[in-house]
């Protein structure tokens, strides 16, 4: 290369960088051998399934664990977006997106348990209701986890798995359906709210421990919400009115699901 040439392109005389120590790239995880305790070089597959976690941890689920034991994690969080996209300005759950990420889960034979968290004001009730039943069908341990809010269709999202656990300080919201946009005030009209309604509890009643007539009773109370119809309970009421199973956290969870993993055999 000609003197001119090079100036150009480094016109400061910085001294030229040393390739053979740079760092590793952020893609390149370094692997570790088992004789020497070196890095060895990193293998394809091992980048591209490290990647590919990395890209689903930022996409609010996550796959943990080693060997058969592996736990996948999901996060419902924010408003469940159904039929209707929400503002740009709102957190949201796309059901769209979760629905083949549960799929993928139930045929993924190296995932062997699914955890949700949950911290929903609700939203959707067709969409919340879907995923609520898709949820409950699955034949894989799934546990449930609600911190911060189970609100709404948030209830029975966190009653449709298989085990259902709640920290103390988080709330569960029960009120009767709402619709916005145009109402048409006919007979016909409530029947249909009277029957979504009715879904919504018999889900809630057919897996949990409370049953529809008392569901049906905390969902139409006057006088715990001051402007609304409805109630509002802690963790510790969601447990002894038999709608969530367990006050616990993450390690009361997970240790669930390790244990059904464990009853299965895959381990």
């Amino acid at each position: 290369m000609k003197k001119d040439e090079t100036n150009q392109m480094n016109p400061y005389n910085f001294p030229a960088e040393d390739t053979s120590k740079t760092p590793k790239a952020s893609n390149e995880f370094p692997i570790l051998s088992k004789e020497t305790g070196e890095d060895e070089p990193p293998q394809g597959n091992n980048i591209c399934h490290r990647q590919a976690e990395q890209e689903s941890f930022q996409d609010g689920a996550v796959t943990v664990g080693n060997g058969s034991q592996r736990i996948h994690c999901l996060t419902i969080i924010g408003q469940i977006e159904g039929h209707y996209l929400l503002g740009s300005g709102q957190k949201a759950t796309k059901y769209e997106h979760l629905i083949p990420a549960l799929v993928s889960v139930e045929e993924d034979e190296t995932v062997a348990g699914l955890l949700i968290i949950l911290n929903t004001v609700g939203g959707d009730v067709e969409a919340g209701l879907a995923l609520a039943e898709l949820i409950s069908s699955m034949k894989k341990p799934t546990c449930s986890l609600v911190l911060g809010g189970g609100h709404s269709i948030g209830v029975p999202l966190a009653v449709s798995a298989k085990r259902s656990f709640i920290v103390p300080s988080a709330t569960m919201t029960l009120h009767p359906v709402r619709m916005n946009g145009l109402v048409i005030g006919v007979p016909q009209t409530f029947s249909y709210f009277a029957k979504m309604q009715e879904r919504i509890t018999s889900f809630i009643a057919a897996h949990s421990h409370c049953s529809a007539e008392h569901i049906q009773r905390l969902i139409m109370n006057t006088d715990s919400i001051a402007t609304d119809m409805g109630t509002i309970i802690d963790g510790n009421e969601a447990v002894e009115l038999g709608i969530i199973d367990e006050i616990g956290g993450l390690k009361e969870a997970i240790a669930f699901l390790r244990g059904e993993i464990y009853n299965e055999g895959n381990f």
